[in-house]
């Protein structure tokens, strides 16, 4: 491809949802090309890229589409590759936030962080049974898919002297993963496990891998941490299996309908911590993005194979 083959970059307003739209738009400055704020209803020609964070028709118009988040079940990668437009995502950058989040989560549960400020919105003075808090050290912990994700989350556990093991295809050695089951072996990787994190993408062979069997394949004093997809967890499940003490909580970031439905029973289990599925946020993420597709804008320009290309 020849340089004029790219000349503008589109930043659709919906990237709102999740970074600043005019700050990412001014992240672009250096680019060789113009990059611009628009809405619904712009037309587009193969000469246009696009960064959006929601599907339209009109973006099948446009040269090469980039979805401003690493799940992208909403675009219709089908209809991309019959429009021979390139689809990338924004996968790979959330190995930090989301690890981060994944062994903050386990810290609480393992130091009550949770349970303490509880008790301080209450202005309780509040000391727990001698044989609750524990320390993640030496604890086992047990990595469900080993991408960019689950691979931020394997580093740090064992940065903190866990035991981490991981449940993968490939068999190619991951950093700080003691043992690779495969996802045959799932019930027996996770059976040994204090803590079980989820870091596998959503698709058809994982919506609700985890269920009713799973959870009672875990200790009882085991904790599932979900920073992935919310429909990769059976929640009726989760909550039944928390309520009968089959596992002893969770931490969550995600969620089969979101915002989480204030009638959740979730809510109100002590030991279940929740976010509104925040595991990427900081507030640099849209630079992250940005260096994402200013790579991706030389690669095109180049002729190259785009960087996380799902269509």
């Amino acid at each position: 491809m020849a340089a004029s083959d790219l000349e503008r970059l589109y930043v659709h307003e919906s990237v709102e949802n999740v970074i600043p739209k005019r700050a990412f738009v001014e992240a672009f400055a250096d680019l060789p090309i113009p990059a611009e704020l628009v809405g619904d209803g712009e037309e587009y020609e193969k000469t246009d890229a696009v960064v959006t964070y929601v599907p339209r028709p009109e973006f099948l118009d446009a040269g090469w589409v980039h979805c401003a988040r690493a799940g992208y079940d909403e675009f219709d990668t089908d209809a991309y590759d019959a429009a021979g437009v390139p689809l990338t995502n924004s996968s790979g950058i959330h190995g930090a936030t989301v690890g981060e989040l994944a062994v903050s989560y386990m810290l609480s549960l393992a130091r009550l962080l949770h349970v303490y400020r509880d008790h301080q919105n209450e202005n309780e003075w509040y000391t727990p049974e001698y044989e609750r808090p524990f320390t993640v050290e030496n604890e086992s912990l047990c990595v469900v898919g080993l991408g960019t994700l689950g691979e931020g989350i394997a580093r740090r556990g064992d940065a903190l002297g866990m035991d981490v093991v991981g449940v993968r295809r490939s068999d190619d050695p991951v950093p700080g993963v003691s043992e690779l089951y495969d996802p045959d072996e799932l019930h027996d990787a996770i059976a040994e496990a204090r803590f079980v994190a989820i870091a596998l993408p959503h698709n058809p062979a994982t919506d609700g891998l985890f269920g009713t069997a799973e959870f009672e394949s875990m200790r009882e004093d085991a904790y599932l941490i979900n920073v992935a997809r919310g429909p990769i967890v059976d929640e009726d499940a989760l909550v039944d299996a928390i309520d009968s003490g089959a596992i002893a909580g969770a931490a969550l970031d995600v969620f089969e309908t979101e915002p989480l439905p204030e009638e959740s029973p979730l809510w109100d289990f002590e030991d279940v911590i929740i976010s509104p599925h925040k595991g990427s946020a900081t507030n640099r993420y849209h630079l992250d993005i940005a260096d994402l597709v200013t790579e991706n804008v030389d690669r095109y320009r180049s002729g190259e194979e785009l960087r996380n290309r799902v269509a």
